[in-house]
């Protein structure tokens, strides 16, 4: 594992990024402009711009954009739009898939995170919208328990992020049971630890310990399958089921980022060093702590290449990719400051 982390950096992110959004897709080290946005990438710009410390004045008007793209494209009924062309027009109907779940991740993070009021009341407005729909999408739901426990870590009354924490650990299935694959779905498929730090959350700001446990079993669990000797070894993009085994490829560093979500939510409710241990792991994956040993991320500018593969890099510097990076090491800094 690599020694000092690096800090997290914003140079790509703000290449990427126009008066409307961040581009979805780079070829190489360049924007694509005519893949145009998402909403699944604003949310998470608009998650990392505000709970980075001491923001810059850039990384404000990156949580800006952001804002008021996940503003445009909500519907009135809460349901969200995810994808717009480079010339501003959307190009799908609103639905209640995992955008609008990461939307309310986003827009939750801001309410609780933003040192910029307009930003925070905005945010709120927008998450009181969404947050009148549910999906039966089980990661959609996990993305907005995380933006509904963001909400209440700020304001412990809001009925609507009550509302919403409660109707999704009502729908967390029970334990199956099976020690050797306790996992909720068939198979392993992407940004997998979302599923159980949402659980976590859920727990932990309903006071559930027992709700909380099972995050944390499941969770653990994960972490042990997803780690090969001294470094992670995660899911590939065609995912993982009973039985598979690795090392597999591609490797998506949403994964990685997933996991040290999930593990610097699980530090919060359990002093176990294995989960702040997790979160080092997953830095450590981009700085070269991987199964080929291979840099996933330009120190320069902040990057992020969108896939390790068994004999490679894809270096091509999507937004996706450099968001987890920028979203791993603002969590892997945090723990270094706070045990200093």
């Amino acid at each position: 594992m690599s020694g000092d982390i690096p800090l997290p950096v914003f140079a790509r992110l703000l290449q990427m990024t126009d008066h409307r959004g961040t581009f979805e897709h780079a070829c190489l080290d360049q924007p694509r402009p005519e893949h145009g946005y998402c909403t699944d990438d604003m949310a998470r710009v608009l998650v990392v711009a505000c709970r980075q410390p001491d923001p810059s004045g850039e990384v404000n008007r990156l949580a800006g954009v952001a804002l008021r793209f996940l503003g445009d494209a909500q519907a009135l009924t809460g349901a969200c739009r995810n994808r717009m062309n480079v010339a501003g027009k959307w190009l799908d109907e609103p639905s209640v898939d995992d955008c609008w779940g990461r939307c309310i991740w986003g827009l939750g993070t801001a309410v609780g995170r933003s040192e910029v009021v307009w930003v925070r009341k905005s945010a709120l407005v927008q998450f009181e919208r969404a947050a009148q729909v549910r999906s039966p999408s089980p990661r959609a739901m996990a993305y907005a328990a995380l933006g509904a426990a963001e909400v209440l870590a700020a304001h412990p009354d809001h009925r609507a992020a009550r509302r919403l924490i409660t109707d999704y650990a009502i729908s967390v299935p029970q334990p199956n049971g099976n020690p050797d694959w306790p996992w909720p779905e068939p198979r392993l498929t992407y940004a997998n630890a979302v599923l159980a730090e949402a659980i976590i959350a859920a727990g932990a700001a309903l006071e559930a310990s027992n709700l909380w446990q099972r995050g944390l079993d499941l969770l653990g669990w994960l972490l042990d399958l997803e780690t090969s000797g001294d470094h992670l070894s995660p899911t590939p993009v065609g995912g993982r089921g009973p039985g598979e085994v690795g090392p597999a490829f591609d490797q998506q560093p949403i994964e990685v980022s997933s996991l040290a979500d999930a593990c610097a939510r699980a530090a919060a409710v359990d002093p176990a060093s294995r989960w702040n241990d997790g979160v080092r792991a997953a830095a450590s994956w981009f700085t070269g702590a991987n199964d080929t040993g291979q840099v996933m991320w330009d120190p320069e500018t902040g990057g992020g290449f969108d896939g390790l593969q068994a004999d490679g890099v894809n270096l091509n510097q999507g937004t996706e990719s450099t968001l987890a990076v920028i979203s791993t090491f603002q969590h892997a800094q945090r723990i270094s400051l706070l045990q200093r």
